[in-house]
């Protein structure tokens, strides 16, 4: 194990007297769950039972339980929080809403975790019904939420707990931009991370904390960015990105921990693949001396807890009906990773956008766009059930259809490639138009190099001044994920049928589907 050592010389020439004033903490972390109570197949999506006994599946929260028992075993002081998003993405959060979520996390024994912006998903009333259920602080310290009644006096900054006789700082910290990702409705107003997190650093210092963790549903980036630009956070257990940090993995995208400073950055994938094991040495002055871990990866290695199993199995049997229906089959795997549809033009990408216009082309639209964030798996070769199909959109997200400018349409591209650098879920997967993109230009700022439309059976240059008639979901149509422009389109209908639907219905008519790209997207 690759250990970080951040001690100076001085320091680690510390007097054996003073040394045994050091203080150990395991930080056990998990982000992005996302409903995968059950195991996940190597996409991410559904693993059944025959695969599971042979090895082939991750995670589950049966494992988790496995996993966690036997870290704590591992460790004096120990704690176990999470990075956020334990709402969405399987018929568990569709069905139960927060509820199974509570059960788990309560089984498992958190000790905290912050808000993410799928937790707004339902509004704020499904995350208050989610927080009086938990047994645990849900921390969120950078946004206003004193005119939101049903969050004000509940959903805290930070807190204080003590593990081994010292007390621990805990911070909070959600998306900025969550008023655009999630629907946490007009009372509450997202503020700036680091200005956030240093007034909840300052104010845990005062009262004499000097450990000091923040739980941030941010992305690594943001991470890294706070980590920079403030003082006395000593760990952030991040989320958001779903990303894999490392020292063994060859697709990790940094070492774990990442050190900023004398800030350990750490994050474990998403969707309980991995349980995420930090071990951190303090000194008596609350500075970090050591800090070395890994994540641990959830495969068949680990035993799954039969009471835990037995549970989940009964709380899925009443999606089984919804779940076991096949409606199409696809004869190649349907790639729908977010790492490759959230830069560039991907399978499931086109499926979705085709599906979509597929559906309204008689009412005359003729351009489809689609948020890469509404794809949330792929989908493997062979028979394709409406489970996995739901798994992928699982957001009852509408068709909706608009009109707008061709400006409209250059200025709602230029948004989608706007956040590449960070993998963000507003990257736009098309049909009906082609265009290309240069991410070295600022964003903002003229990235879109080339938008073609499909006019009478050939490819045109788009006219910033004519109109067009485009095909979205609702969520996009209404700002989120930053495509504010559409908001004041004409002619707008945002209740069309459910897009999981139309995307089954259009792989059943298309069966065996042959997933595709075709160059409708491209990067200068």
């Amino acid at each position: 194990m690759i250990k970080h050592f951040l001690a100076s010389a001085g320091a680690l020439a510390m007097t054996a007297g003073m040394a045994a004033a050091d203080y150990t903490l395991t930080i056990l972390h998990t982000n992005d769950f996302h409903a995968r109570f059950e195991p996940i197949s190597k996409y991410d999506s559904g693993c059944d039972e025959e695969s599971n006994a042979e090895g082939k599946c991750f995670g589950g929260s049966a494992r988790l339980v496995t996993a966690v028992e036997e870290a704590r075993k591992r460790s004096n002081n120990s704690i176990l929080v999470d990075g956020g998003d334990q709402f969405q993405g399987t018929l568990f959060y569709t069905y139960y809403k927060g509820a199974a979520a509570a059960e788990m996390m309560n089984k498992m024994g958190y000790d905290a975790m912050t808000v993410g912006n799928h937790e707004f998903d339902d509004g704020p009333e499904v995350l208050r019904g989610f927080m009086d259920s938990v047994n645990f602080p849900v921390l969120m310290s950078n946004a206003d939420v004193s005119r939101e009644e049903l969050l004000a006096d509940t959903l805290m900054k930070s807190t204080v707990i003590e593990r081994g006789g010292e007390k621990l700082g805990l911070i909070g910290l959600t998306p900025q931009d969550t008023d655009e990702l999630a629907s946490p409705g007009p009372n509450i107003t997202f503020t700036d991370p680091v200005h956030a997190v240093q007034g909840e650093v300052d104010k845990l210092t005062e009262m004499g904390v000097n450990k000091i963790i923040v739980l941030s549903h941010s992305g690594y980036v943001v991470d890294k960015h706070v980590a920079e630009n403030t003082t006395g956070v000593d760990v952030i257990v991040g989320g958001h990105s779903n990303t894999l940090l490392s020292n063994t993995s060859d697709r990790a995208d940094g070492p774990y921990p990442t050190m900023v400073g004398n800030t350990a950055i750490v994050q474990a994938y998403a969707y309980g693949k991995f349980l995420g094991e930090l071990n951190v040495t303090f000194n008596d002055a609350g500075e970090i001396t050591e800090a070395a871990g890994e994540p641990i990866i959830m495969d068949a290695a680990i035993a799954e807890d039969a009471a835990t199993k037995a549970r989940i199995k009964e709380l899925a049997g009443p999606l089984e009906e919804i779940r076991q229906k096949v409606v199409a089959e696809a004869g190649a795997a349907i790639e729908g990773d977010r790492a490759v549809c959230r830069v560039q033009e991907c399978a499931m990408g086109n499926l979705v956008a085709d599906a979509m216009l597929d559906r309204v082309k008689d009412q005359g639209v003729t351009i489809a766009i689609a948020n890469s964030g509404g794809l949330r798996a792929s989908i493997d070769a062979g028979p394709v059930t409406m489970g996995e199909v739901l798994t992928v959109l699982p957001f009852q997200n509408t068709l909706s259809t608009f009109q707008v400018s061709g400006q409209t349409v250059i200025d709602a591209l230029e948004n989608g490639v706007s956040q590449i650098e960070e993998v963000a879920g507003r990257f736009p997967q098309v049909a009906g138009l082609k265009f290309s993109f240069d991410a070295s230009v600022a964003a903002g700022e003229g990235r879109i190099q080339e938008v073609m439309v499909m006019e009478g059976g050939d490819w045109v240059a788009i006219d910033p001044a004519k109109t067009y008639s485009l095909v979205s979901n609702n969520y996009v149509r209404g700002g989120g994920d930053g495509y504010k422009m559409f908001r004041d389109a004409e002619n707008a209908y945002d209740y069309g049928p459910d897009l999981a639907d139309v995307t089954a219905e259009y792989l059943a008519k298309n069966a065996p589907y042959a997933p595709y790209t075709d160059g409708r997207i491209m990067q200068k």
